[in-house]
């Protein structure tokens, strides 16, 4: 379509922050810069890059070990294992995440993308800084399962690993902070906002909804945007939206973090950005066709305490509304990104 190629070339722009803030100190002797493209249409980012200024090697660093099976208990399980590109970084085929040994956790996986516009992370928000995100997956023994101190001596061992952390950071010292460091540079490079929503909304020549996008689109921000703002389609907070608790999984949302009942069944509010390719749906993944998560808004929300107002009473959508709601979902695919060799495990090196 013409418009996609328009829209890479005029819809992002440079990340002046990262310019100035890590240019300047590698433009003499050091890594290459890695020079991060931006949406035009998106706030500024909350990751404090001058403390982590992008380079080429670091990003590849950071590729190279998301996706190293070598990096689990057992040799089994990489970050990307369960962070499938084609599903927005998000687990197509299992409710619940999964790991080591055939371990099974309490929560569906997180899609990973636009993460720098992020303060804290997981479903409850009980990690609150992107460079220490890694640090739950790697360690939690129903996923990788890793002590941390055998890992990264079993990576100073690696010639490999010491060539690309040379690269990346000066020597070959191999230490948690760099390697968190370098794994958030992977994960910053993470941006989705290549949709043809957003060639709508930069007003890009030819780009338009059709008439049913455009009813989904009324219907959108009369009933789904008080949680789901644009243009990151979250607005990060942790809500509870009334759906069924299940007492097998026993999980509490955000109280688990803080200890406060008010917070009992909170969980963050997902960006809607990629949703028709991010199925299973909710905190759980107990839906995995949008129309399920479409009919449970329509009839099947459970109000509790919690429940957050503008849920409680449902929200009412007629098969029409449903259908209309899906064809403006499908505008928030970014296929620019699913497919993006960048982020990609092809041709690693």
């Amino acid at each position: 379509m013409r418009h996609k190629g328009i829209y890479i070339a005029g819809a992002f722009c440079l990340l002046l922050i990262l310019v100035q803030a890590g240019v300047r100190k590698n433009s003499a002797a050091g890594p290459e810069p890695y020079l991060l493209q931006l949406p035009a249409n998106f706030p500024k980012p909350v990751y404090d890059f001058s403390r982590n200024p992008l380079t080429k090697p670091g990003v590849a660093l950071g590729r190279f070990m998301f996706y190293d099976f070598r990096l689990s208990k057992d040799s089994t399980v990489s970050c990307g294992f369960c962070h499938q590109q084609f599903a927005a970084f998000g687990h197509f085929d299992h409710a619940l995440a999964h790991g080591v040994g055939g371990q099974q956790g309490n929560r569906s996986v997180p899609v990973l993308f636009n993460m720098i516009w992020q303060k804290a992370f997981m479903w409850d928000g009980g990690v609150n800084h992107l460079e220490i995100q890694p640090l739950t997956p790697l360690t939690d023994h129903n996923e990788m399962a890793v002590d941390l101190k055998e890992l990264l001596q079993k990576m100073q061992a690696d010639t490999a690993y010491r060539s690309k952390f040379k690269a990346a950071f000066g020597s070959e010292e191999i230490t948690s902070e760099r390697m968190f460091k370098a794994f958030t540079q992977f994960v910053a490079t993470m941006v989705s906002a290549g949709s043809r929503y957003d060639s709508v909304m930069l007003k890009l020549p030819g780009a338009v909804f059709s008439e049913e996008e455009k009813a989904g689109y009324t219907i959108f921000q009369e009933k789904c945007a008080g949680c789901h703002k644009e243009p990151l389609f979250t607005d990060l907070t942790y809500r509870s939206n009334g759906l069924p608790y299940l007492p097998a999984l026993n999980d509490v949302g955000r109280m688990k973090v803080t200890g406060n009942t008010d917070d009992n069944l909170r969980f963050k509010v997902p960006s809607l950005r990629n949703i028709l390719k991010s199925a299973p749906y909710m905190h759980d993944g107990r839906f995995f066709d949008i129309y399920q998560v479409f009919d449970f808004y329509d009839h099947g929300v459970k109000t509790t305490t919690t429940t957050d107002p503008l849920v409680k009473n449902g929200i009412p959508l007629s098969d029409k509304e449903k259908r209309q709601l899906y064809f403006f979902l499908n505008t928030l695919t970014d296929y620019a990104f699913i497919s993006n060799q960048g982020l990609s495990e092809i041709l690693i090196n």
